[in-house]
């Protein structure tokens, strides 16, 4: 009997202990506040970037907390070009700063976006996509800088001849000439916008016509130039003036068969010849259309140049 009672009292003693040790409701966590991100395009004029120029993104984010990054992604026609992952610095107030850049190198519409990567005590935000397009100068001998040095780079890489350096030399004049007569435009050594903007965007190059004769010469009579080419690929295209009506140039498949350096009695210039008197050469006079007595004329200043290129035994072909 006092085994039952003794059992009972501790039972009872449990009851309070138990009522004590019953879970808890969970605490909700505080709701971690958004951020906000803003980004602005510089150096834009009517929406616009001219080409090679370096377009300037700046951001700002609030509230700011140390150890903050966004990603910021660059687009070109709606296609993802990079993204760059930034650290943000602490701007005035409670506000984060962060900036970069892209060089305008090809044509397109260009955009850029922004996206802050959260953190614990902070959450994420994106901003819209904010667009520019690319604007094209026109270019003038004595002319200097990025934009020159793009431009050459680019007519190059079609064949067309550019001089050295950072400026718009003859040289360069020469290949805008041949580039305009390959394209059956007015022949001229000017640079316009419209032009500018094709030979960046890669358009307007010389379509090899015996692509199968590997390293050769092509003269086009048509277009007067002289296009040195190796394969299907042009990698030498000069302005010339083949004969003029009264006295035409021959046409056909030769080979170069003799040369002559220097200037000679009829005031050829470095003369590689191809078939009997006929040959490539410098002279004084080289107008835009067809004047010579049936030989292929130069410029002074490009011949020296053309002369080395050639060797005894290669191709040309006159069409």
């Amino acid at each position: 009997m006092k085994r039952f009672s003794s059992l009972a009292v501790i039972a009872a003693l449990a009851l309070p202990a138990a009522a004590v040790a019953a879970p808890k409701k969970p605490v909700k966590p505080l709701p971690v506040p958004d951020a906000t991100v803003k980004i602005e395009v510089g150096h834009l004029k009517k929406g616009r970037a001219e080409i090679m120029e370096k377009v300037p993104v700046r951001g700002a984010l609030s509230p700011y907390v140390a150890g903050q990054r966004v990603e910021v992604t660059f687009y070109l026609d709606g296609h993802e070009l990079f993204t760059r992952h930034l650290a943000v610095g602490q701007g005035k107030g409670a506000t984060g700063t962060f900036r970069t850049s892209i060089t305008v190198r090809k044509d397109g519409k260009y955009a850029v976006s922004a996206k802050h990567e959260a953190t614990p005590v902070l959450g994420a935000d994106s901003t819209v996509r904010k667009s520019w397009k690319v604007s094209y100068p026109s270019l003038h001998q004595g002319e200097c800088g990025d934009v020159v040095v793009g431009f050459k780079k680019a007519m190059r890489k079609m064949g067309y001849i550019a001089n050295d350096g950072s400026c718009f030399g003859g040289k360069t004049g020469r290949g805008v000439l041949a580039y305009r007569k390959v394209n059956d435009m007015s022949r001229s050594m000017r640079a316009g916008a419209g032009l500018v903007k094709s030979v960046f965007a890669g358009k307007g190059g010389y379509e090899v016509r015996h692509p199968g004769a590997g390293e050769h010469v092509e003269a086009p009579l048509s277009k007067q130039v002289l296009v040195f080419a190796k394969g299907d690929k042009p990698f030498a295209i000069y302005p010339i003036s083949s004969g003029k009506s009264s006295t035409p140039t021959v046409t056909g498949h030769y080979e170069f068969i003799r040369q002559e350096p220097g200037y000679n009695s009829h005031g050829m210039y470095y003369s590689f010849y191809f078939y009997g008197g006929y040959a490539v050469h410098g002279y004084e006079s080289v107008p835009d259309y067809p004047a010579s007595h049936g030989c292929l004329r130069t410029f002074i200043a490009d011949q020296p140049e053309i002369y080395e290129r050639i060797s005894i035994g290669e191709d040309i072909f006159v069409f």
